[in-house]
């Protein structure tokens, strides 16, 4: 395992509005944006707290990509 955290750049589109409020709040992310249904936030490290903020609600596509 690595020493340092992984840094993921990701883009998720939602059916209806994203939880931005709880996204924002789950440990690890940052630079959270919206664009109507889309949303692009940073998770550093672990995924689970981001994950458990998209908990109740419908989403149609996520990408994550290693941020340089």
């Amino acid at each position: 395992m690595a020493d340092e955290l992984e840094v993921q750049s990701v883009d998720i589109t939602f059916i209806g509005a994203p939880p931005v409020g709880q996204i924002e709040r789950a440990s690890g992310v940052t630079e959270v944006e919206v664009d109507g249904s889309v949303l692009r936030c940073t998770v550093s490290g672990s995924f689970q707290p981001f994950l458990e903020a998209l908990r109740g609600h419908e989403v149609v596509s996520l990408t994550s990509t290693p941020k340089e």
